[in-house]
């Protein structure tokens, strides 16, 4: 793996506002922007009457524009250009393996406040085991601001959690703002009268449990990250809809993904399915077994 951060560029609004987001992000880890651009002639409509010397004109073009606006923003910025032939989702699968982080835009969905991934993304986040990062264009924000707020983490006390708050953590140092990390639990169901009155003593006890457990998966790393300080936002309630909420004011919001190895399904998961169709702040996805 070398030290870069790298964007996929097609030049649409969607992955001009991830180069922008990930010319940040490798100023803040000290480490050089690798842009790149992966044609496919079956991928663009526009691309399929031209022959390939003049979509690789198209595409040198665009990387060209693309670095000399990052060069004029971030004088200090060490940028890379790369413009490869071949299948978009193995050439940024094979990107992201060597990169420290993979940044891709998001289309939105109209005026609805959300996003889709897009299928090249998906695809891409289903296959990869490196982080992943996915910006939506800039809207309502300026180009050139960045957001502020929390790093909001969503984690499952159940699954592998070192990942996940890993990243969150480092990113939340990096940033200098306070990281809030999301647990949410649901109460067994009961069935016959004779256990209703024992619901409020279950519920009790399963929030107990649950704040004990994060409580554990969070002790590490608050000692390796001293400064940056922890909300543990710990209660009933469905993880999807409240960090699409809290996605408003965030800085960034960190979900996970169990890596599968099975070849059928989308690999990534209900709630964070869900939540990059809807946040919107940049999602970073964090593989884990």
């Amino acid at each position: 793996m070398s030290r870069t951060v790298t964007a996929g560029l097609d030049g649409s609004p969607e992955s001009l506002a991830a180069t922008q987001w990930a010319a940040q992000e490798a100023l803040r880890r000290a480490v050089p922007l690798r842009l790149l651009r992966a044609w496919s002639i079956d991928e663009d409509p526009r691309t399929r009457v031209v022959d390939p010397a003049t979509a690789r004109e198209w595409g040198a073009r665009t990387l060209a524009i693309a670095e000399r606006r990052l060069r004029r923003r971030h004088p200090g910025l060490d940028v890379e250009t790369e413009w490869v032939a071949g299948d978009p989702v193995e050439e940024l699968c094979g990107a992201a393996e060597q990169a420290e982080l993979l940044v891709l835009g998001s289309r939105g969905l109209g005026g609805l406040a959300g996003f889709f991934a897009g299928s090249v993304s998906l695809a891409v986040l289903a296959r990869t085991r490196r982080p992943v990062v996915l910006v939506r264009p800039h809207d309502p924000l300026e180009p050139e601001e960045e957001r502020t707020g929390e790093v909001v983490v969503g984690l499952d006390v159940s699954a592998a959690a070192d990942e996940l708050l890993s990243f969150g953590f480092a990113a939340a140092d990096r940033y200098g703002c306070g990281l809030r990390v999301v647990h949410r639990w649901a109460v067994p169901a009961l069935y016959g009268p004779d256990l209703v009155g024992a619901l409020p003593l279950l519920m009790t006890e399963v929030a107990a449990d649950a704040r004990r457990e994060l409580d554990e998966a969070l002790a590490p790393w608050t000692e390796k990250f001293p400064d940056v300080a922890v909300v543990r936002d710990c209660r009933q309630g469905r993880p999807e809809r409240d960090l699409t909420e809290l996605s408003r004011d965030a800085r960034l919001v960190v979900v996970g993904r169990k890596v599968r190895r099975a070849r059928i399904g989308t690999h990534i998961g209900a709630v964070t399915h869900a939540v990059l169709h809807h946040c919107l702040a940049p999602v970073a996805v964090v593989p884990h077994d």
